[in-house]
């Protein structure tokens, strides 16, 4: 088996997998209860959206489940102070999930104009708020969350809901639910056609544009801001707690990695290049190459991200030797080797009843079939 250095960095990498996983599948039909209101016109048409990611929708959000149980699991210290720091935003996170399943499966049961457009707007906010959020959180986690940990490992936040809302975070916001849009719109221009198929690749390019934009103004923000960087006398095969550390703060140290390795710098090259791509295709139609190129660019971002944070998790600015990373706030060994045999057994599993039920499901989303039943399907 692998020694605990390297199971560290396996669910390091692991994780980063299943987050990308979450984002490429249950990002588009997030992405497209987010662009509802604005691409279908007529509650056919609206039907018709929903009807797209309908079938898929819950069994995309295994991805959502098993990233959280795997933090859970291999960083409960990153788990439990993310979730009791972060605890306002989860929770609107949790409330506007609430809409999804019961939009998802309500919405088109009764022939109301009221009762509909309620669930419409429900389901509005069921994918686009937490896309916001989620991308909210990520730039707060650049800037450091303000947290300690005392001696007995109780943690406490120094930080409050409204600044969590700064401009940085809300900039990441941005590139998060344009991101999921883009993608939502190019999944749904695959399955429609018709007026409501050139609406949906008309928004997926104007979110495409707004997430080129967005990605690179990151960029150059996060150049700009206070990052952190473990010691040089820092060795990670050395037995490591919170507060125990030493963690510098530098401006511009998120970009570290990317200095010292500088061909990973084509990273986000080419992530930019694919999403400048996609608006190309998508004004073809090569609807496919287009989703395929989004799927690369969001994993593109995601990683971007990660590699300019490693080896911090939660990086804490009320007290950076507090700071947890893949080293210092992990279960033990026999936990991540354990985890590690069931990922490799379940993970595979996962992927192929997924692949196996949109091939199963496939197929154009036409107005004509939904008309036949008025209050079936979604």
């Amino acid at each position: 088996m692998f020694d605990y250095e390297t199971l560290k960095l396996f669910w390091w990498v692991l994780i980063g997998v299943l987050l990308i996983g979450f984002a490429v599948t249950d990002g588009f039909d997030m992405g497209i209860g987010a662009l509802l209101p604005w691409i279908a016109k007529t509650d056919s048409e609206r039907r018709v959206l929903i009807n797209t990611v309908g079938p898929h929708w819950d069994g995309n959000q295994v991805w959502f489940i098993t990233a959280g149980g795997a933090l859970f699991a291999a960083w409960p210290l990153v788990y439990a102070i993310a979730f009791s720091s972060l605890y306002w935003a989860l929770l609107l996170v949790l409330f506007a999930l609430f809409f999804r399943p019961v939009g998802f499966e309500y919405r088109s049961k009764i022939e109301n104009p009221m009762w509909r457009s309620f669930w419409d707007w429900g389901l509005f906010a069921g994918g686009a708020v937490p896309s916001l959020v989620f991308g909210v959180a990520f730039g707060n986690i650049f800037q450091g969350i303000p947290f300690e940990i005392n001696e007995l490992m109780q943690s406490s936040y120094h930080g409050s809901f409204w600044q969590l809302l700064n401009p940085f975070a809300l900039l990441c916001g941005i590139i998060s639910l344009s991101m999921l849009m883009m993608h939502g719109g190019l999944y749904a221009a695959l399955r429609t056609e018709g007026s409501i198929h050139l609406r949906a690749k008309q928004a997926a390019q104007i979110a495409a544009g707004i997430a080129f934009v967005s990605f690179i103004l990151a960029g150059f923000w996060v150049s700009t801001l206070n990052g952190y960087v473990l010691s040089p006398n820092f060795v990670p095969g050395a037995v490591q707690t919170p507060g125990s550390i030493e963690v510098i703060r530098e401006t511009g140290a998120w970009f570290n990695l990317y200095d010292q390795q500088p061909l990973m710098w084509l990273l986000p090259a080419v992530t930019c290049a694919l999403l400048g791509l996609l608006i190309f295709l998508s004004k073809s139609k090569a609807s496919g190459w287009a989703f395929l190129c989004s799927s690369v660019a969001i994993a593109g971002i995601i990683m971007t991200a990660g590699f300019s944070l490693f080896p911090f998790v939660l990086p804490s600015s009320a007290s950076p030797a507090d700071s947890l990373t893949l080293w210092n706030a992990v279960s033990s060994e026999k936990t991540l080797g354990l985890m590690l045999v069931a990922a490799f057994i379940f993970v595979p599993i996962i992927l192929c009843y997924t692949l196996w039920g949109y091939f199963k499901l496939w197929g154009k989303v036409t107005a004509e079939a939904i008309e036949q039943h008025p209050t079936g399907h979604y």
